[in-house]
């Protein structure tokens, strides 16, 4: 079993074989966009290999925005990270107590192989929500790369401060996830490093469309990345 005190180093990722991907032209609506992204996934499979995207960063960042904004763009299925925590984690949330590591490690599991099932069934990718705060957290992510070499693991980080989150965390209403642990999680919160080379940091200051359209267009420019780089 893998300690929580041990990272686990970025498994190489060679990029598919596709096509050229074609240009993007961000549009108000994002059909040009969204035209763009099908695209980039349909090309990720054909060159045998398959995503995950995984949208991470602290509670009031906007993960689930972002990740249903871009599930639907790329045609991916959206997987809800809160939805695997388990009642003990989520009734300790609710009473304003931060989880530990301990409580953390099954979800993670389960939020990989959920991901990993969803590929092994034939899915090109899928888009994750998880807050992955510490780069121990990421890592039990990164391991499904382990297990299939075919696997591209990426993490959308959504950056933004403290009392910008604690402000929007404090308007939202009937969720369990109360302003009082912003503070904790910004307490355990290791930003992703400059050596995570699979993380796209997105500033979401801004408008939550710009910040969906920012990390649509850094998701495609990614893609053709890796198929410039071979």
């Amino acid at each position: 079993m893998m300690s929580f005190d041990t990272t686990c180093p970025v498994p190489g990722q060679k990029p598919p074989s596709a096509a050229t991907l074609p240009s993007i032209q961000a549009t108000t609506n994002g059909t040009s966009l969204k035209t763009a992204s099908n695209s980039a996934a349909i090309a990720g499979r054909a060159g045998g290999h398959t995503h995950i995207w995984l949208v991470t960063g602290p509670a009031g960042c906007g993960k689930t925005s972002v990740a249903e904004y871009l599930a639907n763009a790329l045609d991916m299925p959206y997987i809800e990270g809160d939805s695997f925590h388990t009642p003990a984690n989520v009734e300790k949330m609710r009473s304003g107590i931060p989880l530990t590591d301990s409580d953390r490690w099954d979800w993670l599991t389960a939020l990989r192989e959920e991901s990993m099932r969803q590929i092994n069934e034939g899915q090109a990718g899928v888009v994750l929500t998880c807050s992955a705060l510490k780069r121990k957290y990421r890592d039990v992510i990164r391991v499904a790369a382990y297990y299939d070499h075919h696997l591209l693991i990426h993490f959308i980080y959504l950056d933004a401060s403290e009392e910008l989150l604690l402000q929007r965390v404090t308007q939202r209403q009937g969720h369990y996830m109360g302003a009082n642990m912003v503070h904790s999680q910004f307490d355990i919160l290791e930003r992703p490093s400059q050596n995570e080379t699979d993380v796209i940091t997105i500033d979401v200051s801004r408008t939550l469309g710009e910040v969906q359209e920012d990390a649509l267009a850094r998701v495609i420019d990614m893609m053709r990345s890796d198929q410039d780089s071979q």
